[in-house]
């Protein structure tokens, strides 16, 4: 039996198909112009995705394409580049019953503040934000959480590594960081 030396892996840029991790703070601007730090990836629990294949702003993308693990990135997106402006149309009022399971609504899901998987009569499955819970309407708002703000992101590239064959086909990074069948 003969033993193999281990091929080194080459690190490659920040491309398509490419499993990246990053850590970063996200920030955003506030009505009196000033950062407030919103989010943060941080070493122990990184953002891990694949590239191209993200579901992330097309921008956030382009900013990290060609960067290698180690490099350092900072840039702001704007509300066309990312989420889009806040519409004022995606605050509805739903009939409360709708809430119900088996007669009763969940008092502990049901709170203002709280963000609700919810599905349009086409079945697409959305998150809206609990704004006001009448007697007899809930007021829900659609609104992608971080629409209408200037994204600012001061992060660094952890790690870039090529998709599996597997992660590619299933268009999600599995194992670490990633998703668990």
């Amino acid at each position: 039996m003969s033993l193999h030396q281990p091929t080194p892996i080459l690190m490659a840029a920040i491309a398509q198909n490419s499993v990246v991790t990053l850590t970063y703070d996200l920030s955003v601007t506030d009505e009196n112009q000033q950062k407030v730090l919103v989010e943060q990836a941080e070493a122990d629990e990184p953002m891990v995705f694949l590239f191209g294949h993200s579901g992330l702003p097309e921008e956030f993308e382009r900013q990290l394409d060609g960067k290698n693990a180690g490099d350092s990135f900072s840039f702001s997106l704007t509300p066309d580049q990312a989420y889009g402006d806040y519409d004022q149309q995606a605050v509805v009022k739903i009939p409360k019953q709708v809430f119900e399971i088996d007669g009763q609504i969940d008092d502990q899901m049901l709170q203002v503040g709280n963000y609700l998987p919810m599905a349009d009569n086409e079945g697409n499955h959305m998150q809206a934000k609990v704004v006001e819970i009448g007697d007899e309407q809930v007021t829900m708002d659609f609104n992608h959480p971080l629409a209408g703000m200037v994204m600012h992101f001061d992060g660094k590239v952890q790690d870039v590594r090529p998709a599996t064959a597997e992660e590619l086909a299933h268009g999600h990074v599995h194992g670490e960081g990633g998703h668990h069948h």
